[in-house]
């Protein structure tokens, strides 16, 4: 029996060499630096002003007692029970930050080399199936380590207020990485799907604008008049985030 493409030695090599040079790249060339110290500023900026004021706040009892006595069944009265506010909060900032700065970041996976014309040599080299994978597996990467860079300024606040607090910080913020990863992932997935018909990575945020709003749209109708068919919703990127904030 013949192995499945997929799984093959050459496939899995170019897949990794794809990825590790998508990584290089967003690391070392000039667009790939600008994204990261964009991201550095914000970061450093909601560490230095809602995050640490509110955790601050979230760290008195009665602050957090009065909350959640206010709150009552609504959401998020379970967020109010983790033990580090500092992590409650880069959750909660976490899940929309990140999939918005995916989109922005991996919008380009395709549409510059096809502009340049080397859409065609790469793909003769390595495959389609090794590109479109590698390019998707080097976005993920890049991404899990924007996210353990705001993990560690994260834990670094943690210590500088309450450093018993670290231990216990270190294992929740390795299970928030993966949680985080796994929320991602199909939106740098579904961007590379957009940009190999985009003609420019504009266009395909524009097009994934539309489209979000496009089955939005649909989803809401369709559960309106048939309400069984709400759980389409679910296969929308981002409409599960809501319902995760209090988790």
């Amino acid at each position: 029996m013949t192995q499945p493409t997929w799984v093959t030695p050459s496939f899995l090599r170019h897949t990794w060499l794809i990825a590790r040079q998508e990584v290089i790249k967003g690391f070392f060339n000039r667009r790939g630096l600008f994204a990261m110290l964009a991201f550095v500023l914000v970061w450093g900026l909601m560490l230095a002003y809602p995050i640490k004021e509110a955790a601050s706040y979230l760290a008195e009892p009665s602050v957090k007692a009065g909350l959640a006595t206010l709150l009552g069944g609504a959401s998020p009265r379970y967020l109010l029970g983790w033990q580090v506010p500092e992590l409650a909060l880069f959750w909660v900032v976490s899940l929309y930050w990140f999939p918005l700065f995916a989109v922005i970041s991996s919008a380009d996976q395709f549409a510059s080399d096809k502009g340049r014309n080397g859409f065609r040599y790469l793909v003769q080299r390595s495959g389609r199936e090794p590109l479109f994978f590698g390019r998707v597996l080097g976005q993920c990467l890049l991404q899990l380590t924007y996210i353990a860079v705001a993990a560690i300024a994260t834990l670094l606040l943690i210590t500088l207020r309450e450093p018993s607090l670290l231990g216990e910080s270190i294992t929740d913020s390795l299970l928030l990485l993966i949680n985080l990863l796994i929320i991602i992932a199909p939106y740098i997935a579904l961007m590379g799907l957009l940009s190999l018909y985009a003609a420019s990575a504009r266009q395909a945020m524009l097009l994934a604008v539309f489209l979000w709003c496009a089955i939005k749209t649909l989803t809401l109708l369709l559960s309106y008049y048939l309400p069984g068919l709400a759980t389409l919703d679910w296969l929308l990127p981002g409409s599960q985030i809501d319902a995760m904030i209090d988790t």
